[in-house]
């Protein structure tokens, strides 16, 4: 694994190894807040929007707020207990917070990259998850307004890891027999979802 693909992967995980006690404390309050592994609602599929109000956008921006806190870089409405299809991420720790609602991925790359992923809600988990390099994505805005993106890199792989969450899609079910099956010998050692 390159510098840059190692990078990449300590982004997508975004734990740093050490976090003074004041952010540790605001990580461990959002994070109680995030559906961990065996609530049911981290395996439904997500309803479309069909309503732009200022309640949808009081949501994304909470969930943008629970995002930094938990040291995340992607936060799915489902992770927060809505099976609704929008999600919020930042790769860029000072760029905007976006969301993107009712996704759709368009086009893929036929280049596939694995990289190690985490998530917020298998606390513990990193697996080896094989992507499409680049996606182009048609979505709408917070307002309802058309947004049409094309994503490489960190970007791309954060999106489809969202997206995922939004079709009830985890990165276990992505990854290989024997990681998965470590994957769940962790989660039952931290007593997730048992």
């Amino acid at each position: 694994m390159t510098n840059e693909s190692q990078t990449e992967a300590e982004e997508l995980r975004r734990e740093p190894p050490e976090l003074d006690p004041e952010m540790l404390a605001r990580r461990e309050a959002a994070l109680r807040h995030v559906r961990k592994f065996g609530d049911p609602v981290l395996k439904s599929r997500a309803a479309q929007v069909d309503l732009f109000d200022e309640p949808l956008r009081a949501e994304i921006d909470r969930m943008g707020l629970l995002m930094d806190d938990a040291v995340g870089v992607g936060l799915a409405a489902n992770q927060v207990g809505l099976l609704r299809r929008f999600f919020v991420y930042r790769v860029d720790e000072d760029g905007p917070i976006q969301a993107l609602v009712n996704p759709l991925i368009t086009w893929t790359s036929e280049q596939e990259e694995t990289f190690e992923e985490g998530c917020l809600s298998l606390p513990g988990v990193v697996v080896e998850v094989t992507r499409p390099a680049q996606v182009r994505v048609t979505a709408q805005d917070r307002f309802g307004e058309p947004v049409e993106l094309e994503a490489g890199g960190l970007e791309a792989r954060v999106i489809q890891h969202e997206l995922d969450h939004l079709d009830g899609v985890l990165i276990i079910d992505r990854t290989t027999r024997g990681q998965r099956r470590e994957a769940m010998r962790s989660l039952r050692e931290l007593g997730a979802g048992f």
